[in-house]
C-alpha cells in the first residue's frame, strides 16, 4: 500500500505542475478530432506541413516571448525586430552574396535591438509595454527606410536549405530546427541558474534582488535572448520564401503572445513551461488554417484568436483562485 503510494506521488506532482499544460493539450487533440471530421482537407501530409512551415517563424518568436514573460514583462517589438534584422541581412546578402555574412548580420541586429530593451527596461526601468512599443515603432520605421520600401530578393539557392531543405527529400528541415531549439531553451530554463533567476524576477524582483539575483543583467539577458530569436525567426521566414518585404513581421507580436498565453504562461510573470508554448504555437497556426479551410472571413480570424487569448487568460486567473483556496 506504501510502495503504490509513494509511485503514485510523483505521478500525482507531475499532473499538477503541468495541468496547464496537459489541459490545453487535451484541447488541441479535441479540436484536432473534430476538424478531421469537418473536412477532409484538415488532417492531410500537405496540409500539416504548410501549417508547420507557417508557424515556424512564429515557434521562435514565442519562445522569446514566454522567455520575457516568465520575467513579468512583454516584448510587442518582436514583429518588427523580426521584419528590421529580416531585411538589413538580406540587403547584405543580396549585394554580397554571401549567405553568412547574411544571417550574421541578421543575428547581429536582431540582438542589438534586444539588448536596447534590456538595457531600457532593466537598467533604466521603464514600463515594458511602453519600452517595447517604441523599440517596436522605431523597427517598423527604419525597415521602410533601409528598404525604401522595396523588396529584398535574388539569394543564393543554398540559402533555402533551413525553409525549404528536406532530410531524405520527406522530412523538412525547419522542423528539426524548431525542434533543437525548444528542446535548448527548455534545458536553459530548466537547468540553468540563469533560467532559475528568471523565474524568480518574474514571481518577486525586489525578492531575488534581495536573495542576491543581478536582476538589471538577467532582465537585460532575457531580452537579448528574445531578439536573438527575432534573428533566427527572419533567417527562417526568408529562406522559405526566399524574398525579404518590409511588411514581414507585422502583427506576429500577437500570435507570439498568443502562443506562449495559451501555453499556460501566465502574464504576472514567475509562471509557465515552454512545453505549454509549444502546444500554443500549434494551437495558434492550426486555428487559423481551420478558419481558412472553413471559409471563415479572414477579417473575423483576428476577433477569434483574440477571444481565445482572452479565455485562456481567464482560465489562468480562475486556475490561480482555486489553488490559493
Amino acid at each position: 500500500m506504501v510502495t503504490t503510494e509513494k509511485r503514485a506521488a510523483p505521478l500525482q506532482r507531475t499532473l499538477r505542475e503541468y495541468r496547464s499544460e496537459l489541459a490545453m493539450l487535451g484541447v488541441f487533440l479535441l479540436f484536432f478530432l473534430i476538424m478531421s471530421f469537418i473536412s477532409p482537407y484538415f488532417f492531410t501530409r500537405q496540409n500539416l506541413m504548410n501549417v508547420m512551415s507557417q508557424v515556424s517563424s512564429n515557434a521562435m518568436l514565442a519562445i522569446g516571448m514566454t522567455i520575457v514573460i516568465i520575467t513579468s514583462g512583454i516584448d510587442l517589438s518582436v514583429g518588427g525586430n523580426l521584419g528590421l534584422s529580416g531585411m538589413i541581412g538580406c540587403m547584405v546578402l543580396m549585394n554580397t552574396q554571401n549567405i553568412f555574412l547574411g544571417v550574421m548580420a541578421m543575428l547581429l541586429v536582431s540582438s542589438v535591438v534586444g539588448l536596447v530593451n534590456g538595457f531600457l527596461i532593466g537598467y533604466l526601468k521603464m514600463p515594458a509595454f511602453i519600452a517595447t512599443l517604441g523599440i517596436m515603432q522605431v523597427c517598423r520605421s527604419l525597415d521602410y527606410v533601409i528598404s525604401n520600401a522595396n523588396t529584398a530578393s535574388k539569394f543564393p539557392e543554398a540559402y533555402g536549405f533551413l525553409g525549404k531543405g528536406k532530410i531524405a527529400d520527406s522530412f523538412p528541415i525547419y522542423i528539426i530546427f524548431i525542434i533543437f531549439m525548444f528542446c535548448v531553451f527548455i534545458w536553459i530554463l530548466s537547468k540553468w541558474k540563469f533560467g532559475r533567476f528568471l523565474y524568480a524576477i518574474g514571481s518577486n524582483a525586489e525578492a531575488a534582488r534581495l536573495s542576491g539575483v543581478n536582476v538589471k543583467l538577467n532582465t537585460l539577458l532575457a531580452y537579448v535572448c528574445s531578439g536573438l530569436l527575432c534573428g533566427f525567426a527572419a533567417w527562417m521566414m526568408t529562406s522559405r520564401l526566399m524574398a525579404c518585404d518590409p511588411t514581414y513581421g507585422s502583427g506576429n507580436e500577437m500570435d507570439a503572445i498568443a502562443a506562449a498565453v495559451i501555453g499556460g504562461v501566465s502574464m504576472s510573470g514567475g509562471k509557465g513551461k515552454l512545453a505549454g508554448t509549444a502546444i500554443g504555437v500549434l494551437l495558434v497556426g492550426f486555428l487559423r488554417n481551420a478558419l481558412n479551410i472553413l471559409g471563415v472571413n479572414p477579417f473575423w480570424q483576428g476577433s477569434v484568436i483574440g477571444a481565445v487569448i482572452i479565455v485562456a487568460v481567464l482560465a489562468e486567473k480562475l486556475s490561480a483562485l482555486q489553488l490559493k483556496k
